[in-house]
């Protein structure tokens, strides 16, 4: 019973997936890639009118635009072409593949540079930042739809797969942002898009492979075994090599989506009151402090209590070494109004000015606050040494080290009449006079303790000291 149960199961799949019948001859098959493999003529025009049509997609941020310029393209054929050579161990399709492959990306990334150098508008839409974070899910997609071509040409019933392959795999937008980090000078585009174009490339090439060992395609008569091993050992070298940053990359986009999950649940849960809302959050980082700043709208309520209680509620939320900055009421109005301003093209210009003057401005109070920070340890000084001089110079009874401005009071003989100088200064108060050699040694003892190039010591006298 159980024998002819799993018998049924057996022949019911194999039924709906046998192939028998329904594939080309390899001959066939061949020659609809090889073809599709060389880049002369009109190909090389078609790719460039192509690669114009994808860059004006990028640039009016058009998917319809982008999916027809994928259709155009023909650069499916040399990569399809690369993985039927490894397969087959034909090294002269090999080498043909490779260098039309390098010219083809080669003229598309010329020519998406020109376009966008010659371009008016070049904003960055949604549609060219999608080209520049490739991850695992890319590698996916290659190597799936690398199969799904490969079993289109093999196949007798083609369909609509190659141009569904061609949308799914997207070789050409890659290809166009790269020229866009060119023409603009953003390298982080070029390399990330050049990357995802490597990935799809890299991918589909070697599914194309897979699929033709499964199909169980003849090696070429010429082809030589030791050789043909040389080549496998480098394809799947390159496959590895090529998917690892892809892992990391991933990796970092989990983390940041993970993050994401629970700042919301954070708000969600912990940001409920009554007359107050939510109104944005978005992490800042400031003197290498990572915040989690909310701005709030509606009833005004205690900043630095609320902060603190925030605070102390994060690590429930795996949020990790940041702290909360709440914004509200005239600091709120103001960052919602610079958000605002950076969304709005007719006056960014201004807004980046703004911002530079305030970046300066920000600069100017942190080095003055910490001139103010020095000052305050010069003027704690006295306390923080006297329990060392209690030891060292019993005869010190008091102790008191700060600096003085002293100007030059001017006469017609001087060469710098008002010049000003900063002195450091230690005022003390002795039980008994010291000799010049305790003199000098306490002096040393200072400019050491504190780290002073020089300071001046000035007698106090008192009316119980010894003199």
């Amino acid at each position: 019973m159980n024998q002819n149960f799993a018998s049924k199961i057996s022949n019911f799949f194999v039924n709906y997936f046998s192939m028998t019948g329904q594939l080309v001859p390899q001959s066939d098959a061949e020659k609809s890639i090889r073809d599709g493999v060389s880049f002369k003529g009109t190909n090389i025009v078609i790719l460039i009118l192509a690669i114009l049509i994808a860059s004006l997609g990028l640039n009016t941020n058009s998917t319809a635009v982008i999916i027809g310029a994928m259709l155009i393209s023909p650069l499916m054929g040399p990569i399809i072409g690369l993985g039927l050579g490894v397969g087959i161990h034909d090294f002269d399709l090999i080498k043909r593949c490779m260098r039309n492959l390098i010219m083809a990306a080669g003229f598309s990334v010329i020519a998406s540079t020109i376009y966008f150098l010659i371009s008016p508008v070049n904003e960055q839409h949604s549609e060219l930042l999608a080209r520049t974070f490739p991850t695992i899910y890319d590698v996916l997609i290659g190597f799936v739809g690398g199969g799904a071509g490969i079993m289109a040409i093999a196949s007798s019933n083609k369909g609509n797969v190659i141009p569904g392959v061609a949308i799914a795999t997207a070789l050409m937008p890659p290809l166009c942002t790269a020229g866009y980090g060119i023409a603009t000078w953003q390298l982080n585009y070029f390399f990330g898009a050049g990357y995802l174009f490597l990935i799809n490339s890299v991918f589909i090439a070697f599914s194309t492979f897979i699929g033709v060992k499964l199909l169980r395609f003849k090696a070429a008569t010429t082809a030589e075994t030791d050789r043909a091993k040389r080549v496998m050992k480098i394809v799947y070298a390159v496959a590895i090599l090529t998917m690892l940053p892809s892992l990391y990359l991933t990796y970092d986009m989990l983390r940041s989506n993970k993050l994401k999950v629970e700042v919301d649940r954070f708000i969600n849960d912990e940001c409920r009151w009554d007359g107050t809302q939510v109104l944005s959050r978005q992490f800042v980082e400031r003197n290498g402090q990572k915040y989690l700043q909310i701005t709030l709208i509606g009833r005004a309520m205690p900043t630095d209590s609320l902060e603190l209680a925030l605070d102390a509620r994060l690590h429930f939320y795996d949020i990790q070494n940041t702290k909360v900055l709440i914004l509200q009421g005239e600091s709120a109005a103001a960052n919602q109004s610079q958000n605002n301003l950076a969304n709005n093209e007719g006056v960014r210009d201004i807004y980046q000015i703004t911002q530079m003057t305030i970046s300066s401005q920000q600069k100017e109070i942190d080095s003055l606050k910490s001139v103010l920070r020095v000052q305050e340890a010069r003027q704690s000084a006295g306390g923080e040494v006297s329990p060392e001089v209690k030891v060292l110079f019993p005869h010190v009874k008091e102790l008191s080290i700060g600096q003085s401005i002293f100007a030059n009071v001017s006469d017609a003989t001087d060469t710098e009449p008002g010049k000003q100088d900063t002195v450091n200064i230690a005022l003390v108060s002795l039980t008994q006079k010291m000799t010049q050699a305790e003199r000098m040694k306490f002096k040393e003892y200072l400019k050491a303790r504190l780290g002073l190039k020089e300071i001046e010591i000035f007698d106090v006298p008192r009316s119980d000291t010894k003199q």
